[in-house]
């Protein structure tokens, strides 16, 4: 089936991601965020995108880094079912 995928950042623990609206102590680290995406490795992904970076509330831009990050695992996801052997189920 067809997916659309949005990750918010504020699943991120502040530390990891301070700039955002509604910051979530206890949340995700950035290496259990990467994990979780690359887990979903051969979703049928038609979309996606990445909510709630808010670069003034982080002038260090640490959000925006790790909300470039979740960007690429969103591409690199997409493209997953879209390799030439995806048919193979590799």
């Amino acid at each position: 089936l067809p997916a659309y995928l949005s990750f918010d950042i504020d699943a991120l623990d502040p530390a990891f991601a301070p700039g955002t609206g509604t910051p979530v102590w206890g949340g995700l680290t950035s290496a259990q965020a990467a994990a979780i995406l690359r887990g979903l490795r051969g979703l049928n992904m038609v979309g996606g995108d990445v909510v709630e970076v808010s670069p003034p509330y982080d002038p260090a831009g640490v959000t925006a880094i790790a909300g470039a990050h979740v960007a690429v695992e969103l591409i690199c996801l997409w493209g997953w079912t879209r390799r030439p052997d995806a048919e193979d189920g590799a």
